[in-house]
């Protein structure tokens, strides 16, 4: 009997459902992208081989929505999974829809990210790119759940000299040269427009490279398109 119950449990072990391993996740966003521009959704004047091969091996969503048009509260979305109202971004008195540089607004430290929330169960994470929930000190994506950071805090198109045109309401004429950040520090101002796409994939390549031996969890919200007028492509 005690032979039988034993080749029981045996069988059932070997039978028994193993957890999967923790997934990593890489959330790409490029700013100013339109729905139809790369090949997954039908473009055929952009070749995205890259994305058309993630695409086949994985899952296009064609049917979703989005919480806003703009940067500030469709980030703010997308990283709570709050309306933006409920996390006070969809309008501010001093910015309007989208936060501005020196904006004393920002995403509420006390406010639970995705990166505070999978940190919290062992993973390594990183924010590259356009960040757009505050940049002061306390918004920023190393307050909010995330290791590292590397980027600009606002879009490409927030410069010294748009701000002078916009005038002295959303004090514009006290916006500093577009700041280039590595975790809370500006290491380039102003930022090299040029070379953002190609410093944000290096760094995102460094960190999945640094990360293999724990899950990760990347967030790369690409600067570009953004405001460019100008064409450009990947080498």
């Amino acid at each position: 009997m005690r032979l039988l119950l034993l080749l029981f449990l045996i069988h059932c072990s070997l039978h028994a459902k193993v957890p999967p391993a923790q997934p990593n996740f890489i959330l790409i966003m490029a700013d100013n992208l339109g729905y139809g521009d790369i090949g997954p959704f039908g473009s055929r004047l952009h070749r995205t081989p890259n994305l058309d091969r993630m695409a086949r091996e994985g899952r296009r969503l064609t049917s979703f929505y989005s919480a806003s048009g703009v940067c500030t509260p469709s980030r703010a979305a997308l990283m709570t999974g709050c309306y933006p109202r409920r996390v006070g971004l969809d309008w501010t008195p001093e910015d309007g829809h989208v936060l501005r540089p020196v904006s004393p607004n920002g995403l509420h430290p006390n406010e639970i990210t995705i990166a505070e929330a999978l940190k919290k169960a062992g993973y390594a994470t990183a924010c590259i790119g356009k960040w757009h929930l505050g940049d002061q000190a306390e918004f920023l994506p190393t307050r909010q759940g995330f290791d590292y950071y590397l980027g600009l805090p606002y879009s490409d198109d927030m410069t010294h000299a748009t701000g002078q045109r916009i005038g002295e309401r959303l004090r514009g004429n006290q916006w500093p040269p577009l700041p280039w950040m590595e975790n809370d520090k500006v290491i380039e101002a102003p930022a090299n427009r040029n070379l953002m796409t190609q410093r944000e994939t290096a760094a995102a390549l460094k960190f999945i490279a640094a990360s293999k031996n724990k899950p990760f969890f990347l967030y790369l919200p690409h600067n570009m398109p953004g405001s460019s007028r100008q064409p450009f492509a990947s080498e």
